[in-house]
């Protein structure tokens, strides 16, 4: 597809990021780069995502740094981390974007689809041609109300999930991918 400059829009996968591209820490907040682990099947997840020609973008909420419980900088940090693994392991990630606002109303925090729509206008994207995936029904939302396909990854999704696809778990994101997108 074309955008109205007539630049052809890329297409992407948008990836949450704790309990898809990192442990999920539970209810708390990844607070240390020590604490920030990858998961291998994210990064085996971008390498089908590469190969079928789609960029990848990181849409996170970060509560915490709203909350004072971190810092910016310690977030810039784990993010440098996340960037470091993701090139080691011969991937890439187009951009990373993150919301600190604490408010639900704030049109940048997931469930809204602010973020999403600010990587489509920064870096030409396709959203009608891309995906969303994460582990919590927001990300589904947001990925939905931005007019992206979505996956949600979860073994107990709510019965009225928005999401267009559900699995289980993140080990099964890679076949999942290879047979979607």
């Amino acid at each position: 597809m074309k955008s109205p400059g007539n630049q052809i829009l890329r297409r992407c996968v948008f990836f949450d990021r704790d309990g898809i591209a990192n442990q999920s820490p539970g209810p708390g907040y990844v607070e240390r780069v020590e604490d920030f682990h990858i998961l291998p099947e994210f990064l085996e997840s971008l390498q089908v995502v590469r190969d079928k020609g789609y960029v990848a973008v990181i849409i996170t909420n970060q509560r915490g740094v709203g909350l004072g419980v971190m810092s910016e900088a310690t977030l810039r940090d784990i993010h440098g981390k996340l960037r470091e693994a993701v090139t080691d392991s011969g991937s890439d990630l187009l951009d990373i974007y993150y919301c600190t606002a604490t408010e639900n109303s704030d049109p940048m925090r997931k469930p809204n689809p602010g973020m999403l729509l600010k990587a489509a206008q920064d870096h030409g994207i396709d959203l009608a041609q891309s995906w969303m995936i994460g582990d919590n029904e927001k990300d589904a939302l947001a990925g939905n109300r931005a007019g992206c396909r979505t996956i949600l990854v979860s073994p107990s999704p709510p019965t009225d999930s928005v999401a267009d696809i559900i699995i289980d778990e993140i080990s099964d994101l890679p076949d999942c991918l290879r047979l979607q997108v």
